[in-house]
């Protein structure tokens, strides 16, 4: 298998993911700063292996598949990260909610694929509305010094309150665009 400059930048992000928890967990003063920085990159890649695979007409099934699972992998290593770090209720429930959309939907692309019915289930705009607000909220609370007085963390988890209700708006999209399939296979 040939690896190409999208794929290389989809594995260069799930490389990303010990660097992160390492540097996470850092006894430093500085390690919340690096390890926002590290996210950052780790998101910023999710938009140029995108870009790159278009721009360079080079979009493979294999990309298409890894894509999304360094997505995920990324962003539920951050929230257990930021659950562990941060024990509330505030916390947990958002990201009970985000975690269990993520494998729920997957679970069902997976299925729909199976049936050959993968097309039917696309990624919405409100998809992309909920992994942007996600990432950045996500940031924010990695970072969680305030700046310039300003409250970065709670403005993070603000943020990602918004992602939640995004999660649960998009699931709902989903599971009506593949109802049919599932009330016929089901």
């Amino acid at each position: 298998m040939k690896v190409t400059i999208p794929t290389a930048v989809t594995l260069f992000r799930i490389c990303l993911i010990p660097l992160f928890v390492l540097v996470f967990y850092l006894p430093f003063a500085w390690s919340n700063i690096v390890a926002a920085a590290i996210f950052g990159l780790a998101s910023l890649t999710d938009w140029i292996d995108g870009y790159l695979a278009r721009a360079l007409k080079q979009e493979s099934p294999f990309g298409a598949f890894l894509d999304p699972v360094a997505d995920k992998l990324m962003v539920v290593v951050a929230i257990v990260l930021l659950v562990e770090a941060h024990p509330s209720i505030y916390v947990a429930l958002p990201s009970i909610v985000i975690v269990a959309r993520e494998i729920s939907i997957s679970a069902l692309r997976e299925w729909m694929a199976e049936l050959g019915s993968s097309t039917k289930v696309q990624v919405s705009f409100i998809g992309k509305a909920k992994t942007t607000t996600q990432l950045i909220s996500l940031l924010f609370m990695i970072y969680s010094e305030p700046f310039m007085g300003l409250p970065i963390f709670e403005i993070g988890l603000l943020g990602y309150y918004a992602a939640a209700i995004l999660t649960i708006f998009s699931m709902v999209i989903y599971l009506r665009a593949a109802w049919p399939v599932i009330v016929k296979n089901g």
